[in-house]
C-alpha cells in the first residue's frame, strides 16, 4: 500500500474526528444545560415548571408539528406568530435603521451639532421601550402601529451614537489628504466616510436588531392582535394544562429568531466589510 493510498483511507476518519471535535462542547453542555433543566423540573413539580420532554409532550401537536396552521383569528400557529412579529420589527428596524444612519451621519460630520444634541440622545436612549407605548398609543390611536414606533425608537439609538463614533474615529490624516486632493463633500463622504464607518454602523445595527426584537415581544403582550408575545400572553391568561409549556416553547422560538437576526445582520456587516473577499 503506497502512503498516497494511505492518507486516502486515514482522510474520511480524520475529517470525522474534527466535525466530532468540534460539535462536542455543543453536544456535552447542552445536553447537561436539558439534563440540569429536567432534574429541577422533576424537584419543581412539571405544573410549575415543565422540563424539556414535557414541553414536546405538551406542544407537539399542533405546535410543533403544524407550526403554520391557522384556525382564523389570533388562533395561528407560532410559525405565523413569528412572521407578524417579525414584520412588525423590520418595519421599525429599517426605518431606524435609515433614520438613524442619516442623523448619526449629521452629528459626526458637525461637532457643533453632535455636542449639543449629545445629552438629548444620551437622555432619551435610557428610556425604557414600553414607557414610549403609552405616547405612542395616544399619538397614533393604533396598536400595530404604536408597536412599529416602539421598535423604531428603541432600536435608532446605537445607530446613531456608533454612526457618530465611527465618522470621529476617521484618521486625522485621511482628512487632510481629502483637503490636499481638494475632495468635494459628496466624494469626501463616499471615498472616506462610508469605507472608514461600515465596522461601527453594522456594530450599532446589530446591536439595534437586538433590541428591536426584545422590545417587540415587550409591546405585543400589552396590546397588539398576533405576535409572538401576543401568543406569550395569551397562553399565560389562559392557564390550560399546557399553557406552560407553550410559553416556554414559544420562549425558545424567540431566542432562536432574535440569534438568527443577529447572526444575519453580522454576516452583511462582515460582507459590507470586504470580509467575503
Amino acid at each position: 500500500m503506497t502512503l498516497t493510498a494511505a492518507a486516502g483511507r486515514r482522510h474520511p476518519r480524520s475529517r470525522r474526528s474534527a466535525l466530532l471535535k468540534g460539535f462536542l462542547p455543543y453536544l456535552v453542555c447542552i445536553g447537561a444545560f436539558l439534563l440540569l433543566w429536567q432534574l429541577l423540573s422533576g424537584l419543581l413539580g412539571v405544573a410549575r415548571l415543565p422540563g424539556p420532554i414535557n414541553v414536546l409532550i405538551d406542544t407537539w401537536d399542533p405546535y410543533i408539528s403544524q407550526p403554520f396552521f391557522d384556525d382564523g383569528g389570533t388562533s395561528k400557529g407560532l410559525g405565523w406568530q413569528i412572521l407578524i412579529s417579525l414584520q412588525r420589527v423590520g418595519i421599525g428596524y429599517v426605518l431606524s435603521a435609515v433614520v438613524g444612519i442619516a442623523i448619526g451621519g449629521l452629528l459626526g460630520l458637525n461637532r457643533f451639532i453632535g455636542k449639543g444634541f449629545d445629552p438629548v440622545i444620551q437622555v432619551l436612549r435610557t428610556v425604557p421601550p414600553l414607557a414610549w407605548f403609552p405616547i405612542a398609543l395616544m399619538l397614533f390611536q393604533d396598536a400595530n402601529t404604536s408597536a412599529v414606533f416602539v421598535i423604531f425608537i428603541t432600536a435608532i439609538w446605537p445607530i446613531i451614537i456608533n454612526t457618530a463614533v465611527g465618522i470621529r474615529q476617521i484618521p486625522q490624516d485621511y482628512t487632510n489628504v481629502a483637503r490636499v486632493l481638494k475632495l468635494s463633500k459628496s466624494a469626501y463622504i463616499r471615498e472616506i466616510v462610508i469605507p472608514s464607518t461600515v465596522p461601527y454602523v453594522f456594530t450599532g445595527l446589530r446591536i439595534a436588531i437586538g433590541l428591536a426584537w426584545l422590545a417587540i415581544v415587550a409591546a405585543e403582550m400589552l396590546k397588539a392582535d398576533g405576535g409572538i408575545g401576543y401568543f406569550i400572553w395569551d397562553a399565560y391568561n389562559a392557564g390550560g394544562d399546557s399553557s406552560s409549556s407553550q410559553i416556554i416553547l414559544a420562549i425558545v422560538y424567540v431566542g432562536l429568531v432574535g440569534l438568527a437576526l443577529d447572526r444575519m445582520v453580522a454576516f452583511v456587516g462582515w460582507k459590507m466589510s470586504g470580509g467575503g473577499h
